[in-house]
C-alpha cells in the first residue's frame, strides 16, 4: 500500500508539500521505520566506500538522507501538537523514541565523525565557502556533545538517557495538554460572569453549546482563562480558576495527583545532569552555553540579576500602587494572585482610559494579518498570497505563498491562529521543510505558524487584543527567518544554526511595529465602519506600552533564573528541589509572592517539554538584540528601505551560516548595547 508520508519525503518538486488530507496516524511509524533502515544502510555505504570524503561526496549525501526523514517526520510532529487525538499521540511516540536513538547513534557514529574530520584536513576544505565551513564546525562541536569521544559503556550510557529525555519531554507536554482540557466550569447564571466583556461572553456561551449546554462554559484554554482573570467581578470565580490553572499537571489543585509533572521532572534534571556530566560539564547549564553566545554560567547569572536590580525597586513601587488602587477601589486589603490581572486592568482602564475590549474592533484577524504583510513587505520588500489549492488540516488554516523583491517565489507558510480543544496552548513558529540546493533545483523553505487566539463568534471576525497582535507579529519573525534565508546548506539555512540565546531577535523585533502609529495605520481599523484607529485611542495605547513593563521584567527574571540555576545548582545528592530553587529565585527577584500551592513548575513546557532548558534567559538576551536592532529603524525611520534591507540582508537571509554576534554587527555597526531595551522599558533612570 502507498504510505502518503513516504510518498511526499521522496517527492522532489519544488512546490511539493505535505498532503495533510491523506496522511493519517497509521501511516506515521512505518515510514519512519522504513526511511530509518534505509538512512543507515546508506550511512554506512557513505562512510565505509569513501577514502576522501567531500563536501559533494560525502555531506551532501548526508544533507539528503537528512532532509527526507525531517520532511517524513515535520507533518507528524506538527499534527500531533494541532491535533492531539489518542491515535496522534500514539503514532508520534512510537516514533519518537526511535529518532531519538538514531539522533544519537549518529552523533556517536566513529566512520562518519572520521570523515567530518577528514574534510577539514584536506586541501579542498579552503575552497568551501564561509557556510559550509558553519556546518562542519557546527558537526564536530555536536559530535563531541554527543559524547563521541565517551568509552562505549558510557556511550551506551548516554543514548539510554537521550531517549528517555525525549519520552519523558512528550508525557510533560501531553500531562499539561490533558490537564488544561480536563478542567472546565459550566455556568448557567449571567451574573456569575459579570464584568466579562461581550466578546468573552459570547465565546464561553459558543463553548457551551459546542457541547450541547445552555448558558456559558469556561475553560483553561488562555483566551478563556485570561478573559476570566482580566474582567471577572467575582473574585471567588477568580480565585478558582486561577487555582485551576496553576496547579495543572501537580500535586495541588482540583485535579490533584493526576497527570501530575513532578515525577517526570524530577528524573528530567537528573538524567540531564548525568548526561552533562558524562560528556565532562560541570551541570546542564554550562552543557547549555555550548550552542549558544554566553560565554559562561557566571556571564548569565550576572546578566540577570543586573536586570533584576535595577527593575525590582521599580516593580515594587508598581505593585505598591497596584494594592493603594484595589483598597481604595473596592476595600481590598489583601490583594492575592487571583486578583493582580483584574485591579492591573482597571487601573489601565482609570489611568488611560483603555480597555482590551475598545481596542478589540480595529484589530479584526484577517485584517491584522494583512497588515503584517504590509509591514514585513515595507520592511523586507517580500509579498504574500493566499493559497486556497493548498490542503491544509483545518478549517481554521491557511496556506501562503511567499514572493520576493522581484516577486519571485521563495516559500510556503501555514497559519493556524485560533483556539480549539486538543490543540496545545501557546503560540509558536515551527520548520516543515528547509531551504536546499537538490538535483531537481532549489526547495524553498516551509514554516507552521501556531497561535491560541481567541476564535470568531457570532459570526463576527475574530476580534484580537493588541497582546494578540503583538504574539502573531512575533511569531511572523520567525518565520521571516526561516523563510527569508538565502543559505542553500540545510544545516545552516534559515532558523537552523542559530544560536539559541539569538533566535528571538527578529521575533522580538518585529514586535516593535506594533506599537508604531505608522504602522497600525496600514491595518487598524474598525471592523464594521474600516474608520482607522483615532489618534486619541493610538495616543492612550501607546502610553500603555510601559504599564507595569517593570513587574513583568522580573517576573520574566524570576523564570529565566529559576531555570538556570535549576539546571546549574543540581546537586545529585539533594534531587531536583524544584520548588525550593523557585522560592529562593522569589526571595531574590519577585516583589509578589504566589500561594504556596501555585505549582507553576509543573506547566512550564518551555524548559521541560520544548527547547528552552537552561536557555530561558535567551528572551532577556534577545531582548537587548531586539531593542537595539529597532534603535537603527528609530533613529532612521521605521519604514526606512535600506535599514530594512541591512537587517534582511545580514540577519534574516544569513540565518546560522555565521556567528550570531557577527551578523548582529554587521547590521549594527557595533556589537548591542543595552542602552535601548533599558529605554523601552522604562528603566533607564535605573541604570
Amino acid at each position: 500500500m502507498s504510505n502518503p508520508i513516504l510518498d511526499y519525503a521522496d517527492r522532489r518538486l519544488a512546490d511539493d508539500l505535505p498532503p495533510f488530507n491523506q496522511i493519517k496516524p497509521e501511516h506515521a511509524e512505518p515510514a519512519i521505520r522504513q526511511i530509518l533502515d534505509e538512512n543507515r544502510a546508506a550511512i554506512d555505504k557513505l562512510t565505509a566506500d569513501n577514502p576522501t570524503p567531500d563536501w559533494d561526496n560525502f555531506i551532501h549525501p548526508l544533507e539528503v538522507l537528512d532532509d527526507r526523514l525531517h520532511r517524513a517526520f515535520a507533518p507528524v510532529g506538527h499534527l500531533n501538537s494541532v491535533t492531539s487525538t489518542q491515535a496522534w499521540r500514539d503514532a508520534y511516540n512510537a516514533c519518537l523514541p526511535l529518532i531519538s536513538e538514531y539522533g544519537t547513534e549518529l552523533g556517536q557514529h566513529a566512520g562518519l565523525f572520521r570523515c567530518y574530520e577528514a574534510i577539514t584536513q584536506s586541501t579542498d576544505y579552503s575552497q568551501l565557502d564561509a557556510g559550509q565551513k558553519k556546518v562542519i564546525s557546527n558537526a564536530l562541536r555536536d559530535f563531541k556533545l554527543s559524547g563521541i569521544a565517551l568509552p562505549k559503556a558510557q556511550q551506551d550510557r548516554y543514548k539510554q538517557i537521550q531517549q528517555r529525555l525525549s519520552e519523558l519531554s512528550t508525557r510533560f507536554e501531553e500531562n499539561l495538554i490533558d490537564a488544561t482540557d480536563g478542567w472546565s466550569k459550566h455556568l448557567t447564571e449571567a451574573e456569575q460572569l459579570a464584568g466579562l466583556p461581550e466578546s468573552a461572553l459570547a465565546m464561553a456561551k459558543q463553548k457551551a453549546a459546542s457541547k450541547e449546554k445552555d448558558g456559558w462554559l469556561i475553560g483553561l484554554d488562555f483566551p478563556s482563562y485570561h478573559a476570566v482573570m482580566t474582567y471577572a467581578d467575582d473574585r471567588s470565580l477568580r480565585q478558582e480558576m486561577y487555582t485551576a490553572f496553576c496547579t495543572r499537571a501537580s500535586d495541588q489543585g482540583p485535579h490533584a495527583g493526576r497527570w501530575d509533572n513532578a515525577a517526570l521532572m524530577e528524573e528530567t534534571l537528573a538524567l540531564r545532569h548525568e548526561a552533562a556530566r558524562l560528556l565532562g560539564f560541570s551541570n546542564y547549564a554550562e552543557r547549555s552555553l555550548a550552542t549558544k553566545m554566553a560565554e559562561s554560567t557566571d556571564k548569565v547569572v550576572e546578566f540577570l540579576q543586573d536586570l533584576a536590580t535595577r527593575s525590582k525597586p521599580k516593580a515594587q513601587e508598581e505593585l505598591d500602587e497596584l494594592r493603594a488602587f484595589a483598597r481604595e477601589h473596592d476595600g481590598l486589603d489583601d490583594l492575592q494572585a487571583w486578583d493582580t490581572g483584574y485591579y492591573a486592568e482597571k487601573l489601565r482602564q482609570a489611568r488611560f482610559d483603555l480597555s482590551d475590549e475598545e481596542l478589540r474592533p480595529y484589530f479584526p484577524a484577517p485584517q491584522v494579518i494583512q497588515g503584517l504583510f504590509e509591514v514585513a513587505g515595507r520592511l523586507f520588500g517580500v509579498q504574500f498570497e493566499a493559497a486556497s489549492d493548498i490542503v491544509v488540516w483545518h478549517t481554521d488554516v491557511t496556506a501562503y505563498r511567499v514572493l520576493g523583491p522581484q516577486g519571485e517565489h521563495i516559500g510556503h507558510f501555514y497559519l493556524d491562529p485560533y483556539a480549539r480543544e486538543s490543540k496545545r496552548g501557546g503560540a509558536w513558529m515551527d520548520d516543515c521543510q528547509g531551504r536546499r540546493l537538490t538535483e531537481a533545483g532549489l526547495q524553498r523553505p516551509i514554516a507552521f505558524l501556531t497561535c491560541n487566539f481567541t476564535p470568531p463568534v457570532d459570526g463576527k471576525p475574530a476580534l484580537l487584543t493588541h497582546d494578540e497582535v503583538v504574539t502573531l507579529f512575533h511569531e511572523f519573525g520567525h518565520g521571516l527567518h526561516h523563510m527569508l534565508t538565502q543559505v542553500d546548506y540545510a544545516d545552516v539555512a534559515g532558523i537552523n544554526g542559530v544560536a539559541w540565546d539569538a533566535v528571538e531577535l527578529p521575533s522580538q523585533f518585529l514586535e516593535n511595529w506594533c506599537w508604531e502609529k505608522e504602522a497600525l495605520d496600514l491595518f487598524a481599523r474598525h471592523y464594521e465602519t474600516s474608520e482607522p484607529m483615532p489618534a486619541d485611542l493610538f495616543e492612550r495605547l501607546h502610553r500603555t506600552r510601559n504599564f507595569h513593563a517593570a513587574l513583568m521584567m522580573v517576573r520574566q527574571l524570576e523564570f529565566s533564573l529559576f531555570d538556570f540555576l535549576l539546571h546549574r545548582d543540581y546537586d545529585p545528592a539533594k534531587g531536583g528541589r524544584v520548588m525550593e530553587t523557585l522560592e529562593a529565585v522569589r526571595d531574590q527577584v519577585s516583589v509578589m509572592r504566589p500561594p504556596a500551592f501555585n505549582r507553576f513548575p509543573n506547566s512550564f513546557s518551555h524548559i521541560f517539554a520544548g527547547g528552552y532548558a537552561a536557555g530561558y534567559y535567551s528572551y532577556k538576551w534577545a531582548e537587548v538584540l531586539s531593542a537595539d536592532a529597532f534603535a537603527a529603524f528609530e533613529e532612521e525611520g521605521i519604514f526606512n528601505t535600506a535599514t530594512g534591507t541591512r537587517f534582511r540582508e545580514n540577519v534574516l537571509s544569513r540565518g546560522g551560516s555565521a556567528d550570531a554576534m557577527e551578523l548582529f554587527v554587521a547590521f549594527r555597526g557595533r556589537e548591542p548595547s543595552i542602552e535601548p531595551l533599558l529605554r523601552h522599558s522604562g528603566l533607564l533612570d535605573a541604570a
